[in-house]
């Protein structure tokens, strides 16, 4: 659908995405969706910039649908918007908190998936929970590592990795999200001889 015309003055917006996006040409450098979501807004009539937060965090969505409790970060540009957003989104048993670093929310929402790829892989293998624990540190810090060397530029906060949509959604994700489950499977099968 387009958007063009759509935007009140003033409008912001909230990215709900779990991912990043590449260059397709060049240096193939990583770009954010609310990034993406920003620039294709700015092509609508009067070249609107809305001001875009990103929703991330650990919140498994069927365990949000059953209405178990989960908590998800707002990464926002100004405190005020987190603080909208946050009434918006803030119930009883979804409690979300903003911090003014949307880089550093939206990455780790992404990266998270990596890392799961590599706990579900220590799993199928059969390695131990020590494994796991490290392959989760490691991976931490290396999602630290890549936020510095892609978006040194964006002030992302060490704070930041300890939010919800930090550690708590890296460990949600390492033990029942469906990276994990996919590569526990992958593993299992070729050590099987299935690959």
């Amino acid at each position: 659908p387009k958007m063009e015309g759509k935007f009140a003055k003033g409008a912001i917006g909230c990215s709900l995405i779990k991912g990043i996006e590449f260059e397709k040409e060049g240096d193939m450098k990583p770009i954010l969706i609310s990034d993406l979501l920003q620039d294709e807004m700015k092509k609508s009539d009067g070249a609107p910039v809305v001001d875009m937060s990103v929703l991330m965090g650990a919140n498994v969505a069927n365990e949000v649908a059953k209405g178990d409790f989960a908590e998800a970060t707002i990464g926002c540009t100004k405190p005020e918007n987190g603080l909208k957003w946050c009434k918006l989104f803030n119930t009883k048993d979804f409690a979300v908190q903003a911090v003014t670093d949307v880089a550093g929310a939206e990455l780790c929402g992404a990266m998270k998936n990596v890392v799961a790829l590599g706990a579900g892989f220590c799993d199928g293998l059969g390695y131990g929970g020590n494994t796991k624990a490290a392959i989760i540190r490691i991976g931490l810090k290396e999602m630290q590592k890549f936020c510095k060397v892609f978006y040194g530029d964006r002030q992302i906060k060490d704070e930041t990795f300890l939010e919800s949509c930090g550690v708590a959604d890296l460990v949600t994700t390492c033990f029942g999200g469906r990276n994990r489950k996919c590569a526990d499977i992958f593993a299992k099968n070729i050590a099987a001889g299935g690959g």
